[in-house]
């Protein structure tokens, strides 16, 4: 028996082993028009597979591209778009830069620490004092999902007067949101479903 553990490895293995003979054979035609004319017959048998992608913007550009890798790139003939190199799919992708700042409290994130800054600036004393209520608030809440067994008032605006290194202080008398106090309520506000009355 011929089974496919015995095969080659398929290149693009959604094509399938039929698909791959085509363009084994395409690969071997020796004249270039006959070649070509192989090339885009497989095509339409490549595109006929997925037909739901035909609306997909450079679809018949993709199935070029794969009609390439599938031949190793030795399939000689005049293709319709240009194609991917064949160093492109070995060549390793560029590092993605990360940020090395240190945040001092991660579980406000550095999101936080940036409104922070911002609300340092501010000169409109109004302006500022609803901005640090907003940014104690979704400190809070971060805390709360960090955290709920220690979650104060008091904990959270001495956290945000360290984080500002002493330049905002909350005004006193201010009381943030009760985040385990909304959730109980939403639970208890939601009424349950009345059972249908029996249709005589």
């Amino acid at each position: 028996m011929d089974y496919n553990s015995n095969r080659k490895n398929l290149i693009l293995p959604e094509y399938g082993r039929h698909i791959q003979k085509m363009v084994n054979h395409a690969v071997t035609i020796e004249d270039r028009e006959e070649r070509t004319k192989c090339a885009k017959t497989i095509i339409g048998i490549m595109g006929n597979m997925f037909p739901h992608l035909r609306d997909v913007n450079d679809f018949k550009h993709k199935l070029w591209d794969h009609l390439a890798i599938m031949a190793d790139f030795k399939l000689d003939i005049d293709y319709p778009y240009e194609l991917l190199e064949k160093e492109a799919l070995t060549k390793r992708p560029d590092k993605i830069p990360y940020k090395n700042s240190k945040i001092s409290y991660k579980h406000y994130g550095e999101l936080v620490e940036k409104m922070i800054e911002q609300a340092i600036l501010l000169e409109d004393e109004t302006e500022r004092e609803h901005l640090m209520v907003m940014i104690a608030n979704h400190m809070k809440k971060s805390l709360f999902i960090w955290h709920k067994d220690s979650v104060t008032d008091d904990r959270v605006f001495d956290d945000l007067q360290r984080l500002s290194k002493g330049k905002l202080t909350i005004p006193e008398g201010t009381k943030l949101a009760e985040f385990k106090e909304q959730q109980q309520n939403r639970t208890r506000g939601k009424k349950r479903p009345q059972p249908k009355p029996r249709k005589k």
